[in-house]
């Protein structure tokens, strides 16, 4: 497929949606991270002109400002921070770093609960200010972490807000520009160019904090599946490569160059999270940590799982044999077929169920069930990698 041929791949996914990693260690073998990771009590001063490789058009510090509020999340829910979910609501809710002019604080929680965000996930789970419930009930231990450990709750908490919660963001932002380039509104301060470099402050943030972050995500998925060139994840240089081009773009009112843009950064998204969905439902199977890798899987899958659904169609024979069909419907089905949607998402959903004991203890492979979703776009088995 090629992205060139998509007029605004993004908000085709966001129409098909309608129809239907961090400060602290938290992966079981990211010892190597306290090394690069700043004390989360260090407070963010003198931020420059850029992140990551991407300078900004207009000034977001604000917004950048939030992913020292996960990085504080991350260390009051932890273990370490004695399992403090009160403090990290608390902060979620009321904010804590991304103080305003008049005194307020912009909030983790603003915009998870606001209504008529242009990221698609409120339409795909029919609901409102969906982000918000997900990372919620991991808060609270209700819905589907009641009564989970503090462990997996503390996983839901930390890969929840960083991943599903910051993607929504950054696919928001990223909507908002195109709209606003479209009409013709290219404003370094108040269009679209302003709208795209909060987009990557939700993705990257600070450096001082980006191991707070999804690009942070892509650097470590990356190493697990060898889809990295001299130590550089892949999907990362892509994502900070589009956005700098998207930026251009959209100060040139280059549609075709905005439009792909967007459409890169969504493909390396999905790329990110395929591969931690693979890598931990694979693991499973452990004795000891079978539900704190079922939870990762759970909450990285949510981050991907409204663009993803609507292409993992099947039709099923009588003796049970499935046959994908993306995104068609049950005119691909042949005579005694039967068709459901979503197929290959809801077994997903059964082996990352966190109210299913019975899920633990194996190691699943779902590649069958994404392998239909990364044709739709574009990406390769070698984009993929192999896990090790």
């Amino acid at each position: 497929m090629k992205y060139t041929k998509l007029k605004g791949l993004l908000l085709i996914a966001l129409m098909a949606v309608s129809g239907l990693a961090g400060c602290l260690s938290s992966d079981d073998d990211d010892k190597d991270e306290e090394d690069e990771t700043m004390d989360p009590t260090d407070p963010v001063v003198g931020m420059d002109a850029s992140d990551g490789g991407y300078t900004y058009a207009s000034d977001v510090d604000n917004h950048r400002s939030l992913m020292k509020d996960l990085c504080d999340i991350k260390a009051a829910a932890s273990s370490d921070g004695g399992y403090d979910f009160a403090t990290a609501k608390d902060i979620y809710m009321n904010g804590k770093n991304a103080e305003k002019s008049d005194g307020s604080f912009r909030t983790l929680a603003g915009f998870a609960s606001a209504e008529g965000k242009n990221h698609g996930y409120d339409a795909y789970y029919d609901a409102a200010g969906s982000v918000d419930a997900h990372i919620t009930a991991a808060m609270d231990g209700t819905g589907d972490f009641a009564g989970t450990s503090d462990t997996v709750r503390y996983q839901g908490i930390a890969k929840l807000t960083v991943n599903m919660g910051m993607v929504a963001y950054t696919i928001h932002e990223l909507n908002s520009a195109i709209a606003k380039a479209d009409s013709g509104n290219v404003d370094n301060d108040s269009g679209a160019p302003h709208n795209w470099d909060e987009g990557w402050a939700f993705f990257h943030g600070p450096d001082e904090d980006w191991s707070c972050s999804p690009a942070y995500v892509m650097k470590k998925r990356a190493a697990d599946f060898g889809t990295e060139t001299d130590g550089v994840s892949n999907a990362l240089t892509a994502s900070q490569n589009a956005m700098i081009d998207g930026l251009a773009a959209l100060q040139a009112e280059d549609s075709e160059g905005y439009t792909a843009a967007a459409n890169a950064v969504v493909k390396n998204v999905v790329i990110t999270y395929s591969q931690a969905v693979l890598k931990y439902t694979s693991k499973m199977d452990s004795n000891d940590s079978a539900a704190k890798y079922q939870v990762e899987g759970y909450a990285f899958w949510k981050a991907i799982e409204a663009y993803s659904a609507a292409h993992t169609n099947a039709c099923i024979a009588a003796d049970d044999n499935v046959t994908y069909v993306g995104n068609s419907d049950e005119t691909a089905c042949a005579e005694g077929e039967t068709f459901e949607g979503h197929y290959g998402a809801n077994r997903i959903n059964e082996i990352l169920d966190l109210q299913d004991a019975s899920q633990l203890g194996t190691s699943y492979d779902v590649t069958a069930h994404l392998e239909h979703v990364w044709a739709h776009y574009g990406i390769t088995s070698d984009d993929i990698g192999t896990y090790e």
